[in-house]
């Protein structure tokens, strides 16, 4: 375990070592560099210490190394090197408490929401929907939501925009002008959303996220590795998928002020998907939450290749920074250069901006919160080993893994409750009975009418008597005024 006797974390070593405060943890953090300078490695050193002190962690795994995490690591030169070099007293390699959850099911637990508990925001994002349509996909929720029905799955909200656009009229006053071309515009992308997964990712039994926050036996914090090697494929369900969990966090967790140490550390990786192409109110979104979710006891921690990728409102919240190498071919690549070298606290003793092109693998520029929140002195420093695998794990590994977990049993098994789906198909198919039980009806008067008139014309009446022809003329009158009656009622009610 790296942590020193003052409750601090052993994360690199340069000219002194240099240790990360778990109770400025929740300040944030960010780990970037170019492909293959190390950046798994760091993740890994912190989520293991995190582990050790009793912090559950969350990660993205989009490579699959992360998966590794569930064995104990092995020698090998780099790793022995670091351990003598660095100084390294009792290392020993260790397997960690690891659940795996998977998106698709294929290699962890399902994953899925339902489309009430993701909302019309983030739904609209998903779906690449407009201003106008996403306004028209809120009305849809809003009704759903006074009509008491339940939108679970993705058969809820294409029925419920079906009823929507059918009954488009009843609601114009009250929510606004619904159109046929936007509901049919909404329902096109959902067929868009299907093909990436949705009818997977959407669905009961919805995930907890308070299932995360677990410890074994031995009060280690459980790593909860998400493989999106596959998610990955679809960056705008994988980025919202992301968000809708650092919100639903920020919502289950009550405020906790400062704490000696997280209740619980998010790694996203490939961060930047986060922002790319997010609409101005959504990015405010995102920004709020990373903001006020330190109150609440949370850690995030954001891998990107280079800090310019991540928001700069959001980059400002961060005060933990780990940047691994870059590289500067490019005029926009070393303007970024110049922009991660000056998010740092300048150190006098090294140039930041040409060191970060000097750095070797598994070497990294860091800057840490001090005790008082104040970001220390750039440091050169060399990330110490991890104690896990760096290897994948193997199927048979993640399947043994799985079928020893406690939620096995909890999200194995779909479950399809009655929702809006169940409940208009229902009143549809009521309303085509009842629909066609009236014509039925008025096809037999019509019928028995028919058969009355037939029958009168055979009893031989064919003349009236002048009283008769007095009533008959008296009956036809009072039926033309009430017919007028009715008629000018008809055209009153649809005047209104």
């Amino acid at each position: 375990m790296y942590t020193q006797e003052n409750g601090k974390i052993w994360l690199a070593t340069g000219d002194e070592r240099v240790y990360l405060d778990p109770a400025m943890a929740n300040r944030h953090g960010m780990i970037a560099g170019a492909t293959g300078t190390g950046k798994t490695v760091t993740l890994k050193v912190i989520a293991e210490s995190f582990s050790e002190m009793g912090v559950p962690v969350f990660i993205a795994d989009i490579k699959g190394d992360i998966s590794g995490m569930c064995k104990p690591g092995h020698e090998n030169k780099h790793i022995r090197r670091s351990i003598d070099t660095m100084h390294i007293e009792d290392f020993s390699y260790t397997a960690y408490p690891v659940r795996f959850f998977d998106v698709y099911a294929k290699a962890g637990h399902p994953v899925r929401t339902t489309i009430s508990d993701m909302g019309p925001e983030l739904i609209g994002r998903l779906l690449g929907l407009n201003d106008i349509q996403s306004g028209v996909l809120r009305i849809v929720f809003r009704i759903a939501d006074d009509k008491g029905l339940l939108l679970l799955d993705l058969k809820d909200l294409r029925s419920m925009l079906q009823y929507v656009g059918d009954n488009a009229n009843e609601y114009k006053l009250s929510y606004g002008n619904v159109s046929s071309q936007t509901i049919g515009a909404i329902q096109r992308a959902l067929l868009t959303l299907e093909d990436e997964g949705g009818n997977i990712f959407f669905g009961e039994p919805a995930l907890e996220i308070a299932d995360w926050i677990d410890w074994d036996a031995d009060g280690r914090g459980v790593m909860n590795i998400l493989e999106c090697q596959e998610l990955f494929q679809h960056p705008l369900l994988y980025s919202t998928f992301l968000l809708w969990m650092l919100t639903e966090l920020y919502e289950l967790l009550p405020e906790a002020g400062d704490l000696e140490k997280p209740k619980i550390a998010f790694f996203f990786d490939e961060a930047h998907l986060l922002f790319n192409d997010a609409p101005k109110a959504l990015l405010e979104k995102i920004e709020q939450v990373v903001r006020l979710i330190r109150s609440k006891g949370v850690s995030v921690w954001f891998i990107t290749q280079n800090p310019a990728d991540i928001s700069e409102t959001v980059l400002a919240q961060i005060g933990n920074r780990v940047q691994h190498a870059l590289r500067a071919y490019t005029p926009n690549e070393q303007k970024a250069l110049r922009y991660a070298a000056r998010s740092f606290r300048e150190n006098p003793n090294f140039d930041t901006e040409r060191t970060l092109q000097e750095l070797a693998t598994g070497e990294a520029l860091v800057s840490l919160l001090d005790e008082k929140g104040v970001p220390g002195i750039v440091e050169r420093a060399f990330i110490l080993p991890p104690r896990s695998s760096m290897d994948a794990a193997m199927p048979f590994d993640i399947r043994e893994v799985n079928k020893m977990s406690p939620l096995r049993d909890k999200y194995e098994e779909t479950v399809d409750r009655v929702s809006a789906y169940e409940t208009l198909t229902e009143q549809a198919e009521a309303d085509a009975k009842a629909e066609a039980e009236r014509r039925e009806k008025e096809e037999k008067e019509k019928e028995k009418a028919k058969k009355e008139k037939e029958k009168a014309k055979k009893s031989g009446r064919s003349s009236t008597t002048v009283f008769g022809k007095a009533a008959n003329s008296a009956a036809n009158t009072i039926g033309r005024e009430i017919g007028k009656s009715l008629f000018r009622g008809v055209l009153g009610i649809l005047k209104k």
